[in-house]
């Protein structure tokens, strides 16, 4: 395949606009281990279903908020971390606030089935694939 550019220097500054966009971002930043994309999570294929697995520690069930539409997931909540009184703070890795992610997912859901498990900091949610998504099969007369 080949690619025609009408114009090689307009193509050279656009790609160096990209690169300057990508070096000033702060996903290249070497941050704290609290920094990053919250909750962090595992999705696996179960057969035709999904499961997704995420770390919530410190995030009570009901500051949780979960919803689905079509194929995604959207995961949603606020983590509080407290101080004592009167202390000063040497350092700080643990983020409170709230949060709020969304995975789109390669099938289509059934959001009435879904189910969801918390326990100690971890969030389970079992996703199955909706029946007018499944695959069926076609016999040949």
């Amino acid at each position: 395949m080949a690619f025609i550019f009408n114009d090689p220097f307009e193509t050279l500054f656009n790609f160096q606009q990209a690169l300057d966009q990508l070096r000033t971002s702060s996903w290249l930043d070497a941050g704290l281990s609290g920094q990053g994309t919250f909750p962090p999570l595992n999705v696996f294929r179960k057969g035709d279903d999904i499961v997704i697995i995420a770390e919530v520690p410190g995030v009570k069930k009901a500051d949780l908020r979960i919803e689905a539409k079509g194929d995604t997931i959207r995961i949603a909540g606020s983590r509080t971390v407290g101080l004592q009184d009167k202390a000063s703070v040497h350092r700080r890795e643990r983020r409170s606030g709230s949060f709020d992610r969304a995975i789109a997912l390669p099938i289509e859901i059934d959001a009435d089935a879904i189910r969801a498990e918390c326990r100690d900091g971890v969030l389970a949610l079992y996703v199955p694939r909706a029946e007018r998504d499944k695959p069926r099969a076609i016999a040949i007369k």
